[in-house]
Protein backbone atom coordinates (compact mmCIF):
# COMPACT_ATOMS: atom_id res chain seq x y z
CA UNK A 1 0.00 0.00 0.00
CA UNK A 2 1.37 3.70 -0.65
CA UNK A 3 1.43 4.86 2.55
CA UNK A 4 3.82 1.91 3.79
CA UNK A 5 5.78 2.67 0.92
CA UNK A 6 5.70 6.38 1.97
CA UNK A 7 7.17 5.24 5.46
CA UNK A 8 9.39 2.45 4.62
CA UNK A 9 11.04 5.01 2.15
CA UNK A 10 11.25 7.67 5.01
CA UNK A 11 12.91 4.58 7.23
CA UNK A 12 15.54 3.93 4.98
CA UNK A 13 16.33 7.63 4.33
CA UNK A 14 17.06 8.21 8.16
CA UNK A 15 18.83 4.62 8.47
CA UNK A 16 20.86 5.85 5.10
CA UNK A 17 22.11 9.13 6.20
CA UNK A 18 22.71 7.69 9.12
CA UNK A 19 25.23 5.08 7.49
CA UNK A 20 26.41 7.96 5.45
CA UNK A 21 28.16 9.88 8.83
CA UNK A 22 30.23 6.82 9.18
CA UNK A 23 27.79 4.97 11.70
CA UNK A 24 27.15 1.40 12.05
CA UNK A 25 23.23 0.90 11.90
CA UNK A 26 21.40 -2.64 13.41
CA UNK A 27 18.10 -2.55 12.85
CA UNK A 28 17.88 -6.29 12.89
CA UNK A 29 15.88 -8.43 15.19
CA UNK A 30 18.56 -8.86 17.09
CA UNK A 31 20.56 -5.63 17.13
CA UNK A 32 24.09 -6.61 18.94
CA UNK A 33 26.98 -4.84 17.52
CA UNK A 34 30.69 -6.08 18.94
CA UNK A 35 32.76 -2.80 20.09
CA UNK A 36 36.25 -2.47 21.65
CA UNK A 37 35.64 1.01 23.01
CA UNK A 38 32.95 2.98 24.10
CA UNK A 39 30.44 3.22 21.18
CA UNK A 40 27.67 5.98 21.20
CA UNK A 41 24.07 4.62 20.48
CA UNK A 42 20.74 5.96 20.81
CA UNK A 43 17.52 4.11 21.37
CA UNK A 44 13.80 5.53 20.09
CA UNK A 45 10.58 5.14 19.36
CA UNK A 46 11.01 7.01 15.56
CA UNK A 47 14.05 6.58 13.16
CA UNK A 48 13.81 10.77 13.00
CA UNK A 49 13.99 10.83 16.25
CA UNK A 50 17.21 8.49 16.57
CA UNK A 51 18.92 10.29 14.08
CA UNK A 52 19.27 13.73 14.86
CA UNK A 53 20.55 12.74 18.17
CA UNK A 54 23.10 10.47 16.44
CA UNK A 55 23.59 13.77 14.64
CA UNK A 56 24.42 15.83 17.26
CA UNK A 57 26.95 13.20 18.94
CA UNK A 58 28.93 12.47 15.10
CA UNK A 59 29.08 16.76 15.32
CA UNK A 60 31.16 16.16 18.99
CA UNK A 61 28.11 16.34 21.10
CA UNK A 62 27.01 14.47 24.27
CA UNK A 63 24.17 12.72 25.54
CA UNK A 64 23.21 15.76 27.66
CA UNK A 65 23.11 17.86 24.26
CA UNK A 66 21.49 14.68 22.23
CA UNK A 67 18.68 14.52 24.45
CA UNK A 68 17.57 17.83 23.24
CA UNK A 69 17.51 16.91 19.21
CA UNK A 70 15.57 13.58 20.10
CA UNK A 71 12.96 15.47 21.98
CA UNK A 72 12.66 18.35 19.75
CA UNK A 73 12.08 15.75 16.88
CA UNK A 74 9.86 13.28 19.21
CA UNK A 75 7.74 16.29 20.06
CA UNK A 76 7.35 16.68 15.80
CA UNK A 77 6.85 12.90 14.93
CA UNK A 78 5.24 10.83 17.77
CA UNK A 79 3.34 14.21 19.27
CA UNK A 80 0.25 11.07 20.42
CA UNK A 81 3.53 9.96 22.79
CA UNK A 82 5.27 13.07 24.08
CA UNK A 83 6.45 16.59 23.52
CA UNK A 84 7.61 19.90 24.67
CA UNK A 85 4.39 21.04 26.18
CA UNK A 86 4.67 17.30 28.46
CA UNK A 87 7.19 16.48 31.46
CA UNK A 88 9.69 13.60 31.95
CA UNK A 89 11.91 11.77 34.42
CA UNK A 90 15.89 11.95 33.19
CA UNK A 91 17.97 9.26 34.86
CA UNK A 92 21.87 10.36 33.95
CA UNK A 93 24.89 8.65 34.22
CA UNK A 94 27.97 10.68 34.59
CA UNK A 95 31.26 8.37 33.27
CA UNK A 96 33.77 10.47 34.68
CA UNK A 97 32.80 10.29 38.27
CA UNK A 98 30.02 7.05 37.99
CA UNK A 99 27.70 9.24 40.05
CA UNK A 100 24.16 9.10 38.78
CA UNK A 101 21.51 11.93 38.84
CA UNK A 102 17.82 12.13 38.66
CA UNK A 103 16.27 14.63 37.15
CA UNK A 104 12.31 15.43 38.27
CA UNK A 105 10.68 17.42 35.09
CA UNK A 106 7.59 15.90 36.22
CA UNK A 107 4.55 18.84 35.81
CA UNK A 108 3.04 20.31 38.60
CA UNK A 109 -0.54 21.37 39.81
CA UNK A 110 -0.60 25.02 39.62
CA UNK A 111 -0.42 27.46 42.52
CA UNK A 112 -4.53 27.95 42.35
CA UNK A 113 -5.24 24.12 42.44
CA UNK A 114 -7.81 22.80 44.58
CA UNK A 115 -7.75 19.07 45.45
CA UNK A 116 -11.88 19.01 44.15
CA UNK A 117 -10.90 19.85 40.84
CA UNK A 118 -12.02 16.36 39.06
CA UNK A 119 -15.51 16.68 40.98
CA UNK A 120 -18.55 17.58 39.43
CA UNK A 121 -21.04 19.48 41.25
CA UNK A 122 -22.41 16.72 43.12
CA UNK A 123 -19.29 15.97 44.22
CA UNK A 124 -19.09 12.84 41.98
CA UNK A 125 -15.55 11.68 40.20
CA UNK A 126 -15.54 13.43 36.63
CA UNK A 127 -16.04 11.51 33.33
CA UNK A 128 -12.24 11.05 32.21
CA UNK A 129 -13.50 11.05 28.98
CA UNK A 130 -14.47 14.90 29.97
CA UNK A 131 -11.65 15.76 32.03
CA UNK A 132 -8.61 14.44 30.18
CA UNK A 133 -9.86 17.59 27.17
CA UNK A 134 -10.39 19.93 29.83
CA UNK A 135 -8.14 22.88 30.97
CA UNK A 136 -7.77 21.87 34.03
CA UNK A 137 -5.84 18.58 32.86
CA UNK A 138 -2.87 20.49 32.11
CA UNK A 139 0.23 20.74 34.53
CA UNK A 140 3.00 22.95 34.15
CA UNK A 141 5.23 21.73 31.53
CA UNK A 142 8.43 20.25 32.94
CA UNK A 143 10.56 18.31 29.98
CA UNK A 144 11.80 21.35 28.78
CA UNK A 145 12.79 22.91 31.68
CA UNK A 146 14.68 19.24 33.04
CA UNK A 147 16.38 19.24 29.68
CA UNK A 148 17.28 22.37 30.09
CA UNK A 149 19.16 21.84 33.57
CA UNK A 150 20.36 18.81 32.46
CA UNK A 151 22.06 20.52 29.41
CA UNK A 152 23.30 23.42 31.75
CA UNK A 153 25.25 20.89 33.97
CA UNK A 154 27.00 18.21 31.43
CA UNK A 155 26.10 20.26 27.70
CA UNK A 156 29.21 20.16 25.31
CA UNK A 157 27.79 22.24 21.89
CA UNK A 158 25.95 25.29 22.41
CA UNK A 159 22.02 25.21 23.09
CA UNK A 160 20.89 26.85 19.71
CA UNK A 161 22.57 24.54 17.85
CA UNK A 162 21.05 21.49 19.19
CA UNK A 163 17.50 22.01 17.43
CA UNK A 164 18.26 22.27 13.82
CA UNK A 165 17.34 18.82 12.39
CA UNK A 166 14.00 19.50 14.15
CA UNK A 167 13.11 22.92 12.68
CA UNK A 168 14.00 21.65 9.33
CA UNK A 169 11.56 18.99 9.82
CA UNK A 170 9.03 21.01 11.05
CA UNK A 171 9.17 23.32 7.92
CA UNK A 172 9.58 20.81 5.00
CA UNK A 173 7.07 18.53 6.30
CA UNK A 174 7.22 14.38 7.23
CA UNK A 175 5.52 11.37 6.30
CA UNK A 176 3.05 10.10 9.25
CA UNK A 177 3.77 6.84 9.64
CA UNK A 178 1.80 3.75 9.87
CA UNK A 179 1.31 3.66 13.78
CA UNK A 180 0.72 7.51 13.85
CA UNK A 181 -2.07 7.24 11.31
CA UNK A 182 -3.66 4.05 12.75
CA UNK A 183 -4.25 6.65 16.04
CA UNK A 184 -5.55 9.48 13.81
CA UNK A 185 -8.10 7.01 13.01
CA UNK A 186 -9.51 6.01 16.70
CA UNK A 187 -11.94 7.65 18.56
CA UNK A 188 -10.12 9.23 21.01
CA UNK A 189 -11.83 12.50 22.51
CA UNK A 190 -8.39 14.35 22.26
CA UNK A 191 -9.08 14.30 18.33
CA UNK A 192 -12.33 15.60 18.94
CA UNK A 193 -10.45 19.07 19.93
CA UNK A 194 -10.69 21.89 17.41
CA UNK A 195 -6.84 22.40 17.58
CA UNK A 196 -5.73 18.85 16.94
CA UNK A 197 -8.92 18.61 14.27
CA UNK A 198 -7.40 21.70 12.88
CA UNK A 199 -3.90 20.03 12.86
CA UNK A 200 -4.56 17.13 11.21
CA UNK A 201 -7.09 17.86 8.76
CA UNK A 202 -6.72 18.07 5.43
CA UNK A 203 -7.61 21.22 3.22
CA UNK A 204 -10.65 19.83 1.97
CA UNK A 205 -11.84 19.19 6.12
CA UNK A 206 -10.72 14.88 5.95
CA UNK A 207 -8.18 13.81 8.22
CA UNK A 208 -5.15 12.93 7.50
CA UNK A 209 -3.35 9.26 7.26
CA UNK A 210 -0.48 7.21 7.26
CA UNK A 211 1.59 8.34 3.86
CA UNK A 212 0.37 11.90 3.75
CA UNK A 213 2.95 15.08 4.34
CA UNK A 214 2.51 17.37 7.43
CA UNK A 215 4.30 20.48 8.16
CA UNK A 216 4.10 22.01 11.14
CA UNK A 217 5.53 25.98 10.45
CA UNK A 218 4.31 27.18 13.59
CA UNK A 219 6.07 24.33 15.86
CA UNK A 220 9.58 25.61 13.67
CA UNK A 221 9.13 29.26 14.85
CA UNK A 222 8.49 27.94 18.43
CA UNK A 223 11.81 26.00 17.99
CA UNK A 224 13.76 28.67 16.77
CA UNK A 225 12.44 30.68 19.61
CA UNK A 226 13.40 28.52 22.27
CA UNK A 227 16.83 28.19 20.61
CA UNK A 228 17.58 31.82 20.39
CA UNK A 229 16.20 32.48 23.61
CA UNK A 230 16.48 29.69 25.70
CA UNK A 231 14.03 28.27 27.98
CA UNK A 232 11.83 31.61 28.28
CA UNK A 233 10.44 30.79 24.86
CA UNK A 234 8.50 28.18 27.03
CA UNK A 235 8.17 29.76 30.47
CA UNK A 236 7.64 33.16 30.21
CA UNK A 237 6.36 35.51 26.92
CA UNK A 238 3.69 34.76 24.43
CA UNK A 239 3.94 31.41 24.41
CA UNK A 240 3.73 30.83 28.17
CA UNK A 241 0.72 33.81 27.47
CA UNK A 242 -1.26 31.14 25.09
CA UNK A 243 -0.41 28.15 27.21
CA UNK A 244 -2.72 30.33 30.23
CA UNK A 245 -4.91 30.94 27.69
CA UNK A 246 -5.62 27.42 26.22
CA UNK A 247 -5.60 25.93 30.11
CA UNK A 248 -7.88 28.79 30.85
CA UNK A 249 -10.51 28.10 28.15
CA UNK A 250 -13.70 26.18 28.35
CA UNK A 251 -15.09 23.64 28.82
CA UNK A 252 -13.85 23.12 32.56
CA UNK A 253 -11.21 25.71 32.30
CA UNK A 254 -8.23 25.44 34.93
CA UNK A 255 -6.59 27.85 36.84
CA UNK A 256 -2.71 28.11 35.29
CA UNK A 257 -1.02 31.26 35.57
CA UNK A 258 2.34 33.25 33.97
CA UNK A 259 3.80 32.72 37.75
CA UNK A 260 3.41 29.13 37.44
CA UNK A 261 4.86 28.36 34.36
CA UNK A 262 7.86 31.14 34.66
CA UNK A 263 8.16 29.84 38.54
CA UNK A 264 8.68 25.84 37.36
CA UNK A 265 11.49 24.59 38.63
CA UNK A 266 12.88 20.78 37.88
CA UNK A 267 14.18 18.83 41.17
CA UNK A 268 17.65 16.97 41.06
CA UNK A 269 17.12 14.01 43.26
CA UNK A 270 19.42 11.08 44.35
CA UNK A 271 18.45 7.67 43.01
CA UNK A 272 16.96 4.65 44.54
CA UNK A 273 19.48 2.12 43.92
CA UNK A 274 18.72 -1.81 45.17
CA UNK A 275 20.86 -5.23 43.94
CA UNK A 276 19.20 -7.59 41.80
CA UNK A 277 21.40 -10.83 41.33
CA UNK A 278 24.79 -9.47 40.10
CA UNK A 279 23.67 -5.72 38.74
CA UNK A 280 22.66 -2.54 40.96
CA UNK A 281 19.37 -1.35 39.62
CA UNK A 282 18.77 2.69 40.33
CA UNK A 283 15.57 4.43 39.62
CA UNK A 284 13.91 7.54 40.15
CA UNK A 285 11.98 8.17 43.80
CA UNK A 286 8.79 9.40 43.89
CA UNK A 287 6.60 10.25 42.62
CA UNK A 288 7.83 7.76 40.19
CA UNK A 289 6.99 3.98 40.39
CA UNK A 290 10.76 3.59 40.52
CA UNK A 291 11.06 1.98 43.79
CA UNK A 292 7.96 -0.10 43.84
CA UNK A 293 9.88 -1.56 40.69
CA UNK A 294 12.76 -2.49 43.16
CA UNK A 295 10.38 -4.09 45.02
CA UNK A 296 9.05 -6.42 42.35
CA UNK A 297 12.58 -7.13 41.51
CA UNK A 298 12.95 -8.03 45.20
CA UNK A 299 10.15 -10.34 45.06
CA UNK A 300 10.96 -12.44 42.00
CA UNK A 301 14.51 -13.03 43.48
CA UNK A 302 12.84 -14.57 46.16
CA UNK A 303 11.61 -17.49 43.92
CA UNK A 304 12.77 -19.75 41.48
CA UNK A 305 11.60 -17.64 38.03
CA UNK A 306 15.28 -17.56 36.78
CA UNK A 307 15.58 -21.16 36.18
CA UNK A 308 12.61 -21.13 34.22
CA UNK A 309 12.12 -20.13 31.02
CA UNK A 310 9.27 -17.70 28.65
CA UNK A 311 8.03 -21.51 28.10
CA UNK A 312 6.79 -22.16 31.34
CA UNK A 313 3.78 -21.23 32.75
CA UNK A 314 4.91 -21.21 36.40
CA UNK A 315 7.84 -18.20 35.59
CA UNK A 316 4.64 -16.22 33.94
CA UNK A 317 2.58 -17.37 37.18
CA UNK A 318 5.50 -16.04 39.52
CA UNK A 319 5.78 -12.76 37.52
CA UNK A 320 1.88 -12.13 37.88
CA UNK A 321 1.66 -12.87 41.43
CA UNK A 322 4.66 -10.98 42.33
CA UNK A 323 2.77 -8.30 39.97
CA UNK A 324 0.12 -8.09 42.35
CA UNK A 325 1.82 -7.82 45.45
CA UNK A 326 3.83 -4.54 43.90
CA UNK A 327 1.20 -2.74 43.01
CA UNK A 328 -1.03 -2.89 46.03
CA UNK A 329 1.96 -1.52 47.49
CA UNK A 330 2.47 1.21 44.97
CA UNK A 331 -1.26 2.40 45.02
CA UNK A 332 -1.56 2.81 48.52
CA UNK A 333 1.30 4.55 49.17
CA UNK A 334 2.78 5.83 46.15
CA UNK A 335 2.77 9.92 45.90
CA UNK A 336 4.88 13.33 45.15
CA UNK A 337 7.32 12.45 48.39
CA UNK A 338 7.75 16.46 49.03
CA UNK A 339 4.31 16.24 50.17
CA UNK A 340 3.42 12.63 51.25
CA UNK A 341 5.72 10.18 53.17
CA UNK A 342 6.49 7.10 51.30
CA UNK A 343 7.97 4.52 52.85
CA UNK A 344 10.39 3.63 50.64
CA UNK A 345 13.09 1.98 53.08
CA UNK A 346 10.21 0.05 54.83
CA UNK A 347 8.74 -1.19 51.15
CA UNK A 348 12.65 -2.26 50.08
CA UNK A 349 13.59 -3.66 53.50
CA UNK A 350 14.64 -7.70 52.83
CA UNK A 351 12.60 -8.62 55.67
CA UNK A 352 9.57 -6.74 54.50
CA UNK A 353 10.06 -8.09 51.49
CA UNK A 354 10.72 -11.84 52.65
CA UNK A 355 6.95 -11.36 54.02
CA UNK A 356 5.85 -10.32 50.86
CA UNK A 357 7.35 -12.92 48.98
CA UNK A 358 5.70 -15.75 51.60
CA UNK A 359 2.57 -15.08 50.40
CA UNK A 360 3.01 -16.64 46.41
CA UNK A 361 1.52 -19.78 46.87
CA UNK A 362 0.63 -22.02 44.35
CA UNK A 363 -2.54 -20.57 43.16
CA UNK A 364 -3.54 -17.11 42.33
CA UNK A 365 -4.38 -15.21 44.86
CA UNK A 366 -7.24 -13.38 43.21
CA UNK A 367 -7.15 -9.71 44.93
CA UNK A 368 -4.52 -8.81 47.35
CA UNK A 369 -3.88 -6.03 49.81
CA UNK A 370 -1.41 -3.62 50.48
CA UNK A 371 1.14 -4.71 53.42
CA UNK A 372 2.46 -2.86 56.37
CA UNK A 373 5.77 -1.92 55.51
CA UNK A 374 8.06 0.36 59.00
CA UNK A 375 7.03 3.73 58.09
CA UNK A 376 3.94 3.23 56.80
CA UNK A 377 1.73 5.53 59.12
CA UNK A 378 -1.83 4.85 57.01
CA UNK A 379 -3.08 2.22 54.58
CA UNK A 380 -5.11 3.74 51.67
CA UNK A 381 -6.62 2.21 48.69
CA UNK A 382 -6.25 4.46 45.37
CA UNK A 383 -7.89 4.32 42.54
CA UNK A 384 -6.08 6.89 39.99
CA UNK A 385 -6.27 5.92 36.48
CA UNK A 386 -2.80 6.36 34.00
CA UNK A 387 -2.91 6.92 30.86
CA UNK A 388 -0.65 5.89 28.35
CA UNK A 389 0.89 8.38 26.00
CA UNK A 390 4.58 8.23 26.12
CA UNK A 391 7.84 7.32 25.13
CA UNK A 392 11.50 6.04 26.15
CA UNK A 393 14.73 6.61 24.50
CA UNK A 394 18.44 5.98 25.48
CA UNK A 395 21.38 8.14 24.68
CA UNK A 396 25.15 7.53 25.30
CA UNK A 397 27.76 9.29 24.06
CA UNK A 398 31.81 8.84 23.22
CA UNK A 399 32.74 9.57 27.13
CA UNK A 400 30.44 6.77 28.27
CA UNK A 401 27.48 9.09 29.83
CA UNK A 402 24.03 7.68 29.62
CA UNK A 403 20.93 9.48 30.00
CA UNK A 404 17.91 6.81 30.34
CA UNK A 405 14.79 9.21 30.14
CA UNK A 406 10.72 8.92 30.10
CA UNK A 407 8.85 11.40 28.63
CA UNK A 408 5.02 12.02 27.93
CA UNK A 409 1.97 14.09 27.41
CA UNK A 410 0.41 11.48 29.49
CA UNK A 411 -2.88 10.46 27.20
CA UNK A 412 -2.66 10.27 23.51
CA UNK A 413 -2.44 13.88 22.24
CA UNK A 414 -2.47 14.84 25.67
CA UNK A 415 -5.45 17.01 26.45
CA UNK A 416 -5.82 17.50 22.92
CA UNK A 417 -4.99 21.79 23.48
CA UNK A 418 -2.25 23.30 21.11
CA UNK A 419 0.36 25.80 21.77
CA UNK A 420 2.88 26.63 18.81
CA UNK A 421 2.47 23.68 17.13
CA UNK A 422 2.91 21.32 20.50
CA UNK A 423 0.28 19.54 22.26
CA UNK A 424 -0.37 20.40 26.06
CA UNK A 425 -0.20 17.57 28.51
CA UNK A 426 -3.53 16.33 30.20
CA UNK A 427 -0.66 15.22 33.16
CA UNK A 428 -3.17 16.22 36.16
CA UNK A 429 -5.72 13.54 35.52
CA UNK A 430 -2.60 11.34 37.15
CA UNK A 431 -3.92 12.50 40.38
CA UNK A 432 -6.57 10.58 42.51
CA UNK A 433 -9.94 12.21 40.89
CA UNK A 434 -11.66 11.88 44.34
CA UNK A 435 -9.45 13.22 47.22
CA UNK A 436 -10.79 11.03 49.63
CA UNK A 437 -10.65 7.46 49.70
CA UNK A 438 -13.65 4.71 51.11
CA UNK A 439 -12.08 5.65 54.44
CA UNK A 440 -12.34 9.12 54.33
CA UNK A 441 -8.89 9.27 54.85
CA UNK A 442 -6.55 11.88 52.02
CA UNK A 443 -5.15 9.90 49.49
CA UNK A 444 -1.46 10.33 48.59
CA UNK A 445 -1.77 10.95 45.59
CA UNK A 446 -4.74 13.88 45.80
CA UNK A 447 -4.42 17.30 43.92
CA UNK A 448 -2.41 19.95 46.05
CA UNK A 449 -1.04 23.64 44.86
CA UNK A 450 2.34 22.66 43.53
CA UNK A 451 2.23 19.14 43.90
CA UNK A 452 3.63 16.64 41.16
CA UNK A 453 1.39 13.77 40.84
CA UNK A 454 2.50 9.91 41.04
CA UNK A 455 3.79 8.47 38.07
CA UNK A 456 4.55 4.84 36.80
CA UNK A 457 7.41 6.20 34.56
CA UNK A 458 10.73 4.59 35.45
CA UNK A 459 13.40 4.85 33.51
CA UNK A 460 16.19 2.70 34.47
CA UNK A 461 20.14 2.65 34.28
CA UNK A 462 22.44 -1.13 35.59
CA UNK A 463 25.68 -1.16 36.89
CA UNK A 464 27.92 -4.06 36.98
CA UNK A 465 29.65 -4.95 40.22
CA UNK A 466 32.97 -2.28 39.91
CA UNK A 467 29.87 0.87 39.53
CA UNK A 468 30.70 0.67 35.64
CA UNK A 469 27.11 1.22 33.22
CA UNK A 470 26.09 -1.77 32.29
CA UNK A 471 22.68 -1.27 30.97
CA UNK A 472 19.44 0.80 30.69
CA UNK A 473 15.82 0.64 30.31
CA UNK A 474 12.41 2.15 30.13
CA UNK A 475 8.87 1.61 28.54
CA UNK A 476 5.95 3.67 27.60
CA UNK A 477 2.36 2.10 28.78
CA UNK A 478 0.63 4.27 31.90
CA UNK A 479 0.22 2.09 34.93
CA UNK A 480 1.30 -1.34 33.21
CA UNK A 481 5.27 0.16 32.75
CA UNK A 482 6.78 -1.70 35.78
CA UNK A 483 5.45 -4.76 34.31
CA UNK A 484 6.58 -4.43 30.67
CA UNK A 485 10.05 -3.36 31.90
CA UNK A 486 9.97 -6.13 34.42
CA UNK A 487 9.38 -8.72 32.19
CA UNK A 488 12.15 -7.92 29.60
CA UNK A 489 14.59 -7.89 32.19
CA UNK A 490 13.48 -11.07 33.63
CA UNK A 491 13.93 -12.41 30.39
CA UNK A 492 17.29 -10.44 29.48
CA UNK A 493 19.15 -11.03 32.62
CA UNK A 494 17.60 -14.16 34.28
CA UNK A 495 16.93 -16.15 31.41
CA UNK A 496 19.45 -15.04 29.07
CA UNK A 497 17.40 -14.14 25.96
CA UNK A 498 18.96 -10.89 23.60
CA UNK A 499 17.39 -7.53 24.62
CA UNK A 500 15.02 -7.58 21.42
CA UNK A 501 13.78 -10.61 21.91
CA UNK A 502 13.01 -10.21 25.16
CA UNK A 503 11.24 -7.16 24.37
CA UNK A 504 9.35 -9.45 21.99
CA UNK A 505 8.06 -11.43 24.67
CA UNK A 506 4.31 -10.93 24.69
CA UNK A 507 2.80 -8.69 27.89
CA UNK A 508 1.46 -9.93 31.00
CA UNK A 509 -0.13 -7.23 33.16
CA UNK A 510 -1.84 -8.39 36.91
CA UNK A 511 -3.21 -5.58 38.75
CA UNK A 512 -6.10 -6.29 41.73
CA UNK A 513 -7.80 -9.20 40.76
CA UNK A 514 -7.28 -8.50 36.70
CA UNK A 515 -4.42 -9.97 34.57
CA UNK A 516 -4.17 -8.80 31.32
CA UNK A 517 -1.99 -9.33 28.54
CA UNK A 518 -1.17 -10.43 24.63
CA UNK A 519 -3.36 -12.68 24.92
CA UNK A 520 -3.13 -14.11 21.36
CA UNK A 521 1.02 -13.96 21.47
CA UNK A 522 0.89 -16.66 24.40
CA UNK A 523 1.64 -20.21 23.84
CA UNK A 524 -1.96 -22.30 24.64
CA UNK A 525 0.13 -24.07 27.08
CA UNK A 526 0.77 -20.99 28.82
CA UNK A 527 -2.85 -19.73 28.72
CA UNK A 528 -4.23 -23.13 30.05
CA UNK A 529 -1.20 -23.49 32.71
CA UNK A 530 -2.13 -20.08 33.97
CA UNK A 531 -5.80 -20.92 34.24
CA UNK A 532 -5.25 -23.85 36.34
CA UNK A 533 -3.50 -21.74 38.51
CA UNK A 534 -5.99 -18.89 38.92
CA UNK A 535 -5.32 -16.73 36.59
CA UNK A 536 -7.28 -16.19 33.68
CA UNK A 537 -5.55 -13.71 31.01
CA UNK A 538 -7.81 -10.96 29.50
CA UNK A 539 -6.61 -9.42 26.62
CA UNK A 540 -5.03 -5.60 27.19
CA UNK A 541 -6.25 -2.42 26.62
CA UNK A 542 -5.13 0.85 25.55
CA UNK A 543 -1.70 1.63 24.32
CA UNK A 544 0.92 -0.77 23.73
CA UNK A 545 4.13 -1.21 25.55
CA UNK A 546 7.18 0.90 24.22
CA UNK A 547 10.08 -0.75 25.54
CA UNK A 548 13.68 0.17 24.75
CA UNK A 549 16.77 -1.18 26.53
CA UNK A 550 20.30 -1.98 26.40
CA UNK A 551 22.78 -3.87 28.17
CA UNK A 552 26.47 -4.38 28.00
CA UNK A 553 27.54 -8.17 27.52
CA UNK A 554 31.11 -8.87 27.36
CA UNK A 555 32.15 -5.50 26.25
CA UNK A 556 29.04 -5.41 23.69
CA UNK A 557 26.27 -3.76 22.82
CA UNK A 558 22.79 -5.55 22.92
CA UNK A 559 20.41 -3.49 22.38
CA UNK A 560 16.62 -3.46 21.49
CA UNK A 561 13.28 -1.25 20.92
CA UNK A 562 9.72 -2.75 20.92
CA UNK A 563 8.13 -4.51 17.93
CA UNK A 564 5.14 -3.18 18.65
CA UNK A 565 6.06 1.00 17.81
CA UNK A 566 8.67 2.07 15.09
CA UNK A 567 11.50 2.25 17.16
CA UNK A 568 15.79 1.82 16.09
CA UNK A 569 18.73 1.46 17.49
CA UNK A 570 21.77 3.19 15.96
CA UNK A 571 25.23 2.64 17.21
CA UNK A 572 27.94 4.43 15.89
CA UNK A 573 31.63 4.34 16.27
CA UNK A 574 33.04 6.73 18.52
CA UNK A 575 34.25 10.05 16.71
CA UNK A 576 37.27 11.36 17.67
CA UNK A 577 37.03 13.46 21.13
CA UNK A 578 39.52 14.12 23.22
CA UNK A 579 38.53 12.11 26.15
CA UNK A 580 38.90 14.13 30.13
Amino acid sequence: MKFRTLWAACLALALTSCAAAGQTVDSSESPTVATASVEPFVIAANPLAAKAGMDVLQRGGNAADAALAVQAMLSLVEPQSSGMGGGAFLNYFDAATGKITIYDGREKAPAQASRTMFLDSAGQPLAFRDAVVSGRATGVPGAVAALAQLHEDHGALPWNGLFDAAIETAKSGFIISPRLGRFLQRPFPQLSQPDADAYFSREDGTRMQAGDRLTNPAYAAFLRRLADQGTDALYRGSTAAQIVQRTRAAPLGGTMTMEDLASYRPVKREPVCRPYREWQVCAPPPPSSGAAFLELLGLLERTDIAERGPGDPQAWYLFAEASRLMYADRDAYFGDGDFVHVPVEGLLDPAYIDRRAALIGPHGAGKVTAGKPEGADRLIADKTREPAGTSHFIVRDAHGNVLSITTTVESIFGSGRMVDGFFLNNQLTDFSFNPYQEDGQLASNAVAPGKRPRSSMMPLILLDRNGEFAGAIGSAGGSSIPAYVGKSLIASLDWGMSMQDALALPNLVARGDVARGEVDKFDASILAGLAQRGILLRPGQGEDSGVHGVLIRDGSIDGGFDPRREGVVLVSQPPALPFP
